[in-house]
């Protein structure tokens, strides 16, 4: 027994020298990776094999060594190229990298755009704001906008609140964040990033920004935009929309007119006689169709829809003739001083033959037919000298008879075609001093004296009013509207 006491003694030591040594090894740090050397350039050719075996450049790391760095910085790979590639919608953010492949949009927000065909319009020939309408051309240089409605709306729309993006920069209220692919990955922004890429560091706004195009205001709580305007370029172009010009349909058309300069005032002019479709949804259409809806006036009727809205274009001399009857008519009964239009002028209604599908769907060619009234009054106006040829006599004589009541003239249109719809003018007359009746006065040639031109009031022998007139050059058709029958 006393024998074996010499040999478990020197297996005990073997045993404390092994657990000693292990835990040294254990306590020490691991050694550095080597560093890795500079790519080699590529050669121009393929290079030269010794004994058919290709050859490889000397520097390259091997498939081990690469996996030992990766394991020692516990970080995932980032792209290989050090510079950060940015946003391809902004161009303000890097593109995101999931851990496993650089995306090309940094959020969700740009790739929604890019998919909607809201991205970067630097390279696009549409408008740099609303993206629908081309950029304008003065002929000299290409614009960044469509208009200076887009231009001015691409400015911001009220004060900033001293946060987001600046003319010069950025605000104040920004910080440093870095742009290191892999601390984008891993959500960290404020600590160091890992040696396996280069960091580079930039400054975002803090503050986010309305994400219209151009718009520097801070979006609403929860939302990326500022206004609803802004909410999307088809929203914003829509309210454009109500407004633009009826000849070019790019400018906004100037107060009380329908044209947004005179060169367009002017073009329109020397096309009469034509007819221009109104956009429905122009505020032009609006008018029109609110007066007609509102002017049904028929107990137990139910008022139809409109559908279409077209602007007449007289030829400039007729448009002369009927300004210089309408400015004789205002000097003498000086209405613009009682807060009325220049001579009194309003807007009534007159329903007529139609033989043609002038109005329809793509029907802008007046046809020739003479007995075509709507074809011949949107050419040549109205002809008092073919008074009575319809009905055969006049209520109130020989006169141009029109009413404030589109269901009443509507019983005087008539389709003697293939047609879904039914036509109704709206005109422009001169009232001027208007004379009151009620009784019939089928001798009439010319309103009483004094007078320019006959109220036939509701009541005696008329069920609706009516408005006559006893000169060509009182009245001028100005819209025509297509409406259900």
């Amino acid at each position: 027994m006393t024998s074996h006491i010499p040999l478990a003694l020197s297996i005990l030591g073997t045993l404390a020298s092994h657990s000693l040594g292990s835990l040294t090894q254990k306590a020490a740090p691991p050694p550095p990776p080597p560093p890795a050397a500079p790519p080699s350039v590529a050669p121009s050719g393929p290079a030269p094999s010794i004994n058919g075996a290709s050859s490889a450049p000397a520097s390259a790391p091997s498939a081990s060594a690469n996996a030992t760095n990766t394991a020692s910085t516990g970080t995932t790979n980032a792209p290989a190229n050090g510079a950060v590639a940015l946003c391809d919608v902004c161009q303000l953010r890097p593109k995101y990298f999931d851990g496993n492949k650089t995306h090309p949009y940094c959020s969700k927000t740009c790739a929604n755009k890019k998919l909607n065909g809201v991205g970067n319009t630097s390279g696009s020939q549409n408008c740099s704001f609303c993206h629908n309408r081309p950029k304008h051309n003065d002929g000299t240089k290409t614009h960044d906008f469509c208009s200076k409605a887009c231009a001015k709306n691409a400015l911001p729309q009220r004060k900033g609140t001293g946060s987001g993006w600046t003319a010069a920069g950025l605000s104040s209220s920004s910080q440093s964040i870095s742009m290191n692919p892999v601390a984008h990955q891993q959500n960290n922004t404020n600590t160091a990033t890992s040696t396996t890429a280069p960091s580079t560091t930039t400054t975002v706004s803090t503050t986010a920004v309305c994400q219209a195009p151009g718009c520097t205001n801070p979006p609403h709580m929860g939302h990326d935009y500022c206004s609803l305007a802004h909410k999307t370029p088809l929203l914003f172009a829509h309210r454009l929309g109500e407004t633009l010009c009826l000849m070019c349909l790019q400018e906004p058309k100037m107060a009380n007119s329908h044209f947004c300069s005179q060169a367009c005032t002017d073009d329109a002019e020397s096309k009469g006689p034509m007819i221009l479709e109104v956009p429905v949804g122009h505020v032009t259409f609006k008018s029109v169709a609110d007066q007609f809806k509102t002017s049904w006036r028929h107990v137990g009727t139910i008022c139809p829809p409109v559908r279409r809205v077209y602007k007449i274009l007289v030829p400039p001399a007729s448009l002369s003739a009927y300004n210089a009857y309408r400015a004789a008519v205002e000097a003498q009964g000086q209405f613009l001083s009682s807060g009325r239009s220049e001579g009194n002028e309003n807007r009534r209604w007159h329903g007529t033959r139609r033989v043609c599908n002038l109005g329809d769907k793509g029907q802008t060619q007046f046809c020739s037919a003479s007995n075509c009234s709507l074809c011949c009054i949107i050419r040549t106006s109205y002809d008092i000298s073919l008074w009575g040829k319809k009905t055969g006599w006049g209520r109130f004589g020989k006169g141009i008879y029109t009413s404030s009541t589109s269901s009443k003239s509507n019983d005087y249109s008539s389709n003697d075609c293939k047609s879904n719809l039914k036509a109704i003018l709206l005109n422009k007359v001169v009232v001027g001093k208007g004379c009151k009746m009620i009784q019939d006065n089928t001798s009439l040639t010319a309103p009483p004296p004094g007078y320019d031109s006959v109220l036939a009031e509701k009541g005696g022998s008329l069920n609706y009013d009516e408005l006559v007139v006893y000169s060509n050059d009182a009245i001028r058709p100005s819209f025509l509207v297509m409406y259900e029958p």
